[in-house]
């Protein structure tokens, strides 16, 4: 069985290198909605497959990171970088571009991480996530299965190159969220939400 849990972020980028001129030279934003997919054979003891509520703290807390920021590449120009980072408080860096296709390998590769290192304590069982699907637009996605998000041919995401503003870190419940993330150290999903 799959289940969905859907989130949006407003967030402004440029991809450069795309064929279109002005997504390749002018900083414009996208309203994303961004789906998460999680399957598993198994119901847990209140007969889910994973209880919507538990996505609503670790989960939406880094997808949320995404909401009313900028998306840096760390491989666009050095200058570009620093001004954007002096001039918005909300910015996050990323080792690979910004797009849409980009997007869902590292949203799932940061959620999978999560996941991974979360306990189950309601008898969740071989939960897994299943895909990221990222809407740029009401017409155009990007979706990511496992295989996507660990290519070797689209190169490999490193968490330990993805960074957030401090303002982000500090809206967080826990402003060392990501760094537990990171460090792959347990989380523990309450029985009840």
């Amino acid at each position: 069985m799959i289940i969905r849990k859907s989130f949006k972020f407003e967030n402004a980028h440029i991809v450069r290198g795309c064929s279109t001129q002005r997504c390749r030279a002018s900083l414009h934003g996208h309203s994303y909605k961004v789906e998460v997919l999680f399957e598993s054979q198994y119901l847990d003891n209140g007969q889910m497959v994973y209880d919507f509520g538990l996505m609503k703290q670790g989960m939406k807390e880094l997808i949320d990171s995404f909401d009313h920021s900028i998306a840096l590449w760390d491989g666009d120009d050095e200058q570009y970088i620093a001004d954007m980072k002096r001039h918005s408080n909300r910015w996050v860096q990323l080792p690979v571009s910004p797009s849409a296709e980009q997007f869902s390998r590292v949203i799932f590769v940061m959620i999978d991480k999560l996941i991974w290192f979360t306990k189950m304590v309601n008898g969740e069982k071989m939960v897994r996530l299943s895909s990221i699907i990222v809407h740029e637009t009401e017409t155009g996605y990007a979706q990511c299965f496992r295989e996507d998000a660990y290519s070797d041919i689209m190169g490999l995401i490193e968490l330990d190159k993805i960074y957030f503003s401090e303002e982000i870190c500090q809206g967080w419940n826990d402003p060392q969220l990501w760094e537990r993330v990171k460090s792959g150290e347990g989380f523990t999903n309450p029985t009840t939400v």
